[in-house]
């Protein structure tokens, strides 16, 4: 039977203090961070005033700096964005459920998470030369086209999607799919009724994340 000592007590007090200043630490971490993002906000808005207005964003591209503006680009990545998500939310998804809850855990199950684990730290520009070849002078889908930058970097985030999916369903217990098995439940429904709803948190911040790095590369 355990029993208490004098040495707990005398260890509470150090265990207390560690506490509250771990706390205080990664309070004035947050504080920090959130200081330093409220600076450059205000010194990129102050930087902005004067020629960040409605004309600036609703002008085409032109050879004199008063009128040119930014409309084609800006509504270029709003599709572009809008694509890259229709694509690779489902896509991404579907992967992670089917690695997670059907695939069997075999070498090759593990030799296709390998791979996609490493293709998620793969260069943009390898990404580039593979759309070049596959969907512009394969597939002959044209150069500059909505489609081909839409694919191409669809492939690029699409492990990221995958990888964080699978992290989000892998954070489910396995307490609540028994129970749903219990129930008489399907695996099927038991993922579109448990595992899903439960997951996606964590599927869309890693959704969104995979989208922040498309934009950035576009």
């Amino acid at each position: 039977m355990a029993t208490d000592t004098g040495e707990r007590t005398e260890f509470e007090p150090v265990s207390r203090a560690k506490d509250v200043a771990f706390e205080y630490l990664t309070l004035g971490a947050t504080l920090l961070g959130i200081v330093a993002l409220a600076v450059l906000l205000v010194y990129v808005a102050a930087d902005a005033v004067g020629w960040l207005d409605w004309q600036f964003l609703t002008n085409p591209p032109h050879p004199s700096p008063e009128v040119a503006g930014i409309f084609p680009a800006l509504v270029g990545s709003i599709f572009l964005m809008l694509l890259i998500a229709l694509i690779t939310f489902p896509l991404g998804i579907g992967a992670a459920v089917y690695l997670e809850e059907y695939a069997p855990d075999n070498r090759l199950t593990r030799f296709i998470q390998l791979n996609i684990a490493n293709l998620a730290g793969v260069p943009s520009v390898v990404y580039g030369l593979l759309g070049l070849g596959l969907f512009v002078q394969f597939v002959s889908l044209g150069y500059g086209t909505l489609l081909v930058a839409g694919f191409t970097v669809s492939l690029l985030v699409l492990p990221i999607v995958i990888v964080s999916a699978q992290e989000a369903i892998q954070s489910v217990p396995d307490s609540m799919r028994q129970a749903s098995y219990g129930m008489g439940a399907t695996r099927w429904q038991t993922i579109r009724n448990v595992v899903l709803p439960e997951s996606m948190p964590g599927i869309l911040t890693g959704t969104i994340l995979a989208l922040g790095r498309a934009i950035g590369e576009t």
